[in-house]
């Protein structure tokens, strides 16, 4: 079953139904057993844990795995791993994938090679299980940073929607890939961490 009625607006993803258009959250942060349902989407077939039921919006009536199932399935576990032990909201607009891995990679607490290793493995992914297994890691290194940093949730539906295409994987490789070198030539724009000045000797270089 849809949570989208006929003739009606698409039902808020999970993410968007918490944080309000200002980054902030509408009504406190999600309980904790959510977020523990929607880290258990890691390593199981769309559709298939019964504790993520209720945030999906793109659940069919016919039990059909769709391309965007699949899509919300992985965002839903990844939004539920990042915002784990985190007060603020882990969803804000307008930060791509590629710019919070930008501003992983500019926080110094891993090494540069290690984060340009691991997107790149992630940019390449020939599928959305391969892409998924990459992104866990990414999104398990990007809770260790400070402050907190945000991912675009909603976009990054989109995107893994697209990823699943052909026709559009492409586009949305160069869109990461612009939104990442452009934050590494310019660490300092509006909003991004400067690289911090202390000695690198205690970085992951994993």
């Amino acid at each position: 079953m849809s949570t989208a009625t006929a003739g009606s607006l698409p039902a808020r993803h999970y993410w968007d139904r918490l944080v309000d258009d200002q980054g902030r959250w509408r009504d406190g942060a999600p309980p904790g057993e959510a977020l523990s349902a929607l880290r258990r989407g890691f390593d199981s077939e769309p559709g298939s844990v019964p504790g993520m039921w209720p945030f999906y919006t793109t659940l069919t009536g016919d039990g059909r795995v769709t391309a965007s199932l699949r899509a919300e399935h992985l965002a839903l576990a990844m939004f539920g791993l990042h915002q784990q032990s985190q007060s603020a909201p882990m969803h804000r607009a307008g930060d791509g994938l590629g710019k919070a891995m930008a501003r992983l990679r500019a926080s110094e607490r891993y090494s540069a090679d290690a984060i340009d290793r691991r997107f790149t493995q992630a940019a390449t992914a020939t599928d959305l299980d391969e892409l998924g297994h990459h992104v866990r890691g990414l999104t398990t290194m990007l809770k260790t940073i400070a402050p907190p940093q945000p991912i675009d949730y909603t976009r990054l539906f989109q995107d893994l929607c697209d990823w699943q295409r052909p026709d559009l994987v492409g586009r949305v490789r160069r869109r990461w890939g612009s939104d990442y070198f452009r934050l590494r030539s310019n660490p300092a724009e509006p909003g991004d961490p400067r690289p911090s000045t202390a000695s690198s000797a205690g970085k992951d270089r994993s």
